[in-house]
Formats: C-alpha cells, sequence, structure tokens
C-alpha cells in the first residue's frame, strides 16, 4: 500500500485522486501495482477524505493539553514513531486537529506496526490531503537528519 501511496504523491498534484478511482486504479496497474494494494491504497486515501477526526472542541482549544496514547495507538506506533509525531505538533507541523487524523490513519493502515519510514508518508498524505504546505515536514526531516550526523 505504501508504495502506491507514494506512486501517487509523486505523480498527482492534487489530493481529489479518489473521485476518479476507476482511471487512477487503471493508471496504478498500468505502472506494475498489484489489484490489491491499488484497491487498498485507494479506500485508505478515500476514507482519509470522509472519516471524521476523533478531535473534541476541548481538543482543538487547548494546545498545551497533554495527549494519551490509547493502548491500541502504542501497539500500532513505537516510541520513535510517537516521538516523531510530539515532535511535528510541538515544532507546529501539526496542530492538534492533523494530529488525530495522522493517529486516526496509521491505525487504518493495513499490517503490522508502523514503521518510521511509513508514519511519515501517512503524515505527508495527511498534509497533502488538507492542503498544508509540506514543504515544514521536509525542512523538519532535513534538519533532523543533519543534526543526528553532526559530531558530539
Amino acid at each position: 500500500m505504501y508504495e502506491v501511496l507514494v506512486y501517487v504523491y509523486e505523480h498527482y498534484e492534487r489530493a481529489d485522486v479518489t473521485y476518479n478511482g476507476d482511471k487512477i486504479a487503471r493508471k496504478l496497474s498500468a505502472a506494475g501495482f498489484e489489484r490489491e494494494e491499488i484497491h487498498s491504497a485507494l479506500r485508505w486515501l478515500a476514507d482519509m477524505r470522509v472519516a471524521p477526526t476523533r478531535q473534541t472542541a476541548a481538543a482543538s482549544e487547548a494546545r498545551s493539553a497533554q495527549r494519551i496514547f490509547s493502548p491500541r495507538e502504542l501497539a500500532k506506533l513505537d516510541a520513535a514513531c510517537l516521538g516523531y509525531i510530539l515532535t511535528l505538533e510541538h515544532s507546529g507541523v501539526l496542530c492538534p486537529q492533523t494530529r488525530e487524523q495522522v493517529l486516526e490513519r496509521a491505525l487504518a493502515a493495513d499490517g503490522e506496526p508502523l514503521v518510521l519510514a511509513q508514519l511519515k508518508l501517512i503524515v505527508l498524505m495527511v498534509l497533502w490531503n488538507h492542503g498544508l504546505p509540506s514543504r515544514q515536514l521536509l525542512a523538519h526531516d532535513l534538519f533532523i537528519a543533519s543534526e543526528s550526523q553532526l559530531p558530539s
């Protein structure tokens, strides 16, 4: 599914690709993706558009509130993933609403617990869906990558 999401992100400027799912599915099939992967990815994208986030009015107003992760979230996301989400929120890349959608989409992803690269793709897709600049995400990743390579 993740390879299909990367392909969709790289080849389509707009997040409304699910509106013409049959046409997109044919193009993805022609690109060599398996039917099941295509269906899973397009369903995931469509659900992102219509699924309500678990936000509450209090969550959208309280930026300083502490987020407690559920056992299901802890099972799906390791410490690196959770740390990444919190860092993005604290740096202003994610707001409480987009954080909640990232968590909801992470839980909706097929398979085993997510690795950080998969979570980063989910964050990118959520930002893309909201029309938010993903440049912040790239800049954040480049800064973290260069920071980790600095001598101690």
